[in-house]
């Protein structure tokens, strides 16, 4: 249409950021530069609401620091010394620097890579091709959610559970270690609707957060002791029978042992490990076991300890022991990412490695990776990594020793990114990648049950490509060196894998191309008469399957690795959820997004400040034995007494001594699903005397 004499459009898309939403976008374009991003008001769970972060998104494309061509390091690693090449230089130099290590082992080359974008075509497609083809090492992508997928995989055989509109209809909701308000905010309306309604909303969560405010009660646990509460709560519903027999004889497995267990933590028992009153856990018990529509949402933040596989198990067994089930409006939603049709193998191509059979490495554990001399255990030595949709040196546990293998002048460091991020910094090549506003992708969600199709809404930026087409250059220029990397599966353009991730399936192409999203059928209530996709068609209360990987068959509290009172040094646990206004390391250099944050903080009790002779705004020194993190006191009442919280993820360059809180988090992994314990970290905190060192 005619505006203005300015061709006015908009395009339908999909939010590519690692949030349960997956929002439908609409993008407004004037003449070929999109002037703003809206959800759109015809997705029924978006309802044209977007993130205070994402509604930005037209700042981040058009931000004056984005990288619009191809760079190469000039001056020593870390120096910020690059020029602008051409691509044709770039992947030329890349492709001979790959082919080189991978004709001695190809094992020594890896691929870094998470949900910087959550597509399935711009995050798992061309990109697993091409590396399968090479036979690079794996990477076991861990960093995020492991840990409680695996254990619900063990539970309820997949990533399922309620549907999310359901929860505007529950009289009772549990919100687990879920921050909402922030990073969850569509499921918070449909609370909001509950509420309003009647239902009773109850905030777990060791940090006093935005969402616990808006709660009618809050049970302010210590971190990493989650099972121990569940526990307590399945004794409480024992005792007092608030059982649904007949469900749990028809629909669950161990149940005998598994009363056995919870008969062990009484709530005495419980409050103590948990640090919470007795009353608070007897009182949530009674109202979980007398209210039939009974929902918990729970969060990835509960699975970031030691035993946070452990936990989510047993916060997964609550619903069958009290039937709730039975209804559209009770159960528990963790993923809802199992039920999506997609065909992963098709477009990642594993059956290219052939006989081969690479090593994998943990993401979690990319510091002690990259400083690996390598030997007959752990293989080759990593001399080449391919780092897109992730910042690890920002991001990854015990920063000190990622960044210094980063820093290693004989790692081949390539970064596709939109910014020069902390690991952008140390690359010997950054490739300008495309925003969600300039290239096509497919969509499905872990908070919602819809199809997304993201449309390009306009041009490239400079010089930018589709990560999924910087692959398929890249292995154009490889085909030159290695003739396999010439097959017509290197070809396929980036609309072609779209529909290539759905072919087969019950989801419409067109239907998406028209309105931008289709809505998977899915029943009301996936549990009501069990149907859980596991070995035995239950609820698995106890699970052959971990007894067969070494592992407790039963779920239990496991204590955290590092807890405050075991080392005298270092008296405070430390947890570090996302920032209400970043998303994980993303939007961190968003200049509206940061001033809204202001400054790296660590909230702290007063009862812990007080004799530190900490005042709020104070200049902090934050320590253990792997390192310390300078930043800046903050008591605004959301820490609980012993617990510090350092909100994340600032990129280490933004921090006053060029750190973040990852470099005080430790590369331990989680009893179940090998994820990293971020919230598992003791510190000590003492005021800083003088301005800290860059």
């Amino acid at each position: 249409m005619q505006h203005h004499n300015n061709t006015v459009s908009t395009v339908k898309g999909a939010c590519p950021h690692d949030c349960p939403d997956t929002c439908a976008l609409v993008t407004t374009v004037i003449d070929g530069v999109a002037t703003k991003v809206n959800g759109n008001p015809d997705h029924p769970f978006t309802g044209g609401v977007l993130c205070a972060k994402v509604s930005k998104y037209a700042e981040r494309t058009y931000h004056a620091e984005r990288v619009l061509q191809p760079l190469k390091r000039v001056g020593p690693k870390g120096s910020g010394q690059f020029v602008a090449v051409s691509w044709d230089e770039a992947l030329t130099d890349i492709a001979t620097h790959l082919h080189r290590i991978a004709e001695s082992n190809p094992e020594a080359v890896l691929p870094y890579s998470y949900a910087g974008t959550m597509g399935m075509v711009q995050g798992e497609s061309m990109d697993r091709r091409f590396f399968h083809q090479l036979g690079a090492s794996l990477l076991d992508r861990t960093i995020c959610s492991s840990a409680g997928g695996e254990a619900l995989l063990h539970t309820y055989g997949g990533k399922l559970g309620m549907r999310v509109e359901f929860y505007a209809e529950s009289k009772l909701i549990l919100i687990w270690g879920s921050n909402s308000i922030g990073s969850n905010l569509h499921f918070w309306r449909f609370a909001q609707e509950a509420k309003r309604n009647g239902a009773r909303l109850v905030c777990i969560d060791p940090r006093k957060t935005e969402t616990a405010d808006k709660c009618h009660e809050h049970l302010q646990l210590l971190p990493g002791t989650d099972a121990a509460l569940a526990l307590a709560l399945m004794h409480e519903l024992i005792q007092n029978d608030w059982l649904d027999h007949d469900y749990i004889a028809r629909h669950t497995l161990g149940w005998g042992e598994l009363k056995e267990r919870a008969l062990q933590w009484p709530p005495e028992r419980a409050a103590e490990v948990c640090g919470l009153p007795v009353e608070q856990i007897r009182q949530l018990a009674r109202d979980y076991g007398t209210t039939p529509q009974a929902a918990i949402r729970v969060n990835y933040g509960v699975q970031r300890a030691r035993g946070g596989g452990n936990a989510i198990r047993a916060i997964a067994c609550l619903p069958a022991l009290v039937g709730a089930w039975r209804h559209r409006a009770g159960g528990l939603l963790l993923s809802s990412s199992g039920i999506y049709p997609f065909k992963r193998a098709a477009l990642q191509r594993p059956d290219l490695l052939g006989e081969r059979c690479p090593r994998t490495i943990n993401m979690s554990t990319i510091g002690d990776a990259l400083l690996h001399p390598g030997d007959a255990n752990f293989g080759p030595k990593v001399e080449a990594i391919v780092v897109y949709n992730s910042n690890p040196v920002a991001v990854a546990p015990e920063s000190h020793k990622v960044a210094k293998g980063f820093a290693r002048e004989d790692l081949f460091t390539v970064v596709l990114e939109h910014f020069m991020t902390d690991t952008a910094d140390l690359a010997d090549y950054v490739l300008p990648a495309t925003t969600q506003l300039e290239h096509w992708d497919i969509h499905g969600s872990y908070g919602h049950t819809d199809v997304l199709l993201n449309r390009p809404a306009i041009a490239p930026e400079g010089e930018a490509r589709s990560n999924a087409r910087i692959f398929r250059d890249l292995a154009a220029q490889m085909a030159k060196l290695s003739p396999a990397f010439s097959a017509p599966h290197f070809h396929d353009d980036d609309e072609a894998l779209c529909r290539a991730a759905i072919a087969g399936t019950n989801v419409d192409y067109d239907q998406l191309l028209a309105q931008g999203f289709a809505s998977l059928a899915v029943p009301d209530a996936p549990f009501a008469e069990g149907g859980f996709q596991t070995p035995s068609g239950k609820c698995e209360f106890t699970s052959a399957r971990l007894t067969a990987l070494g592992v407790n068959p039963l779920p239990d509290h496991i204590p955290n690795y590092e807890l405050p009172n075991a080392d005298a040094r270092y008296p405070l646990a430390m947890i570090s959820p996302p920032a209400r206004n970043f998303l994980n390391s993303t939007f961190v250099n968003v200049k509206s997004l940061r001033n809204s944050e202001g400054r790296p903080l660590l909230e702290i009790h007063p009862d812990d400040a007080a004799p530190r002779a900490i005042a709020d705004g104070d200049l902090l020194r934050v320590h253990n034995a792997r390192g310390e993190h300078v930043c800046h006191a903050s008591i605004n009442g959301r820490a609980r007494k012993g617990v510090v919280v350092g909100l994340g993820i600032w990129w280490r360059k933004n921090g006053e001594n060029g750190t973040n809180v990852n470099e005080l988090t430790h590369q331990r992994l989680t009893d179940i699903g090998r994820g990293p314990c971020f919230y598992d970290c003791a510190v000590q905190v003492e005021k800083c005397t003088e301005a800290a060192p860059r």
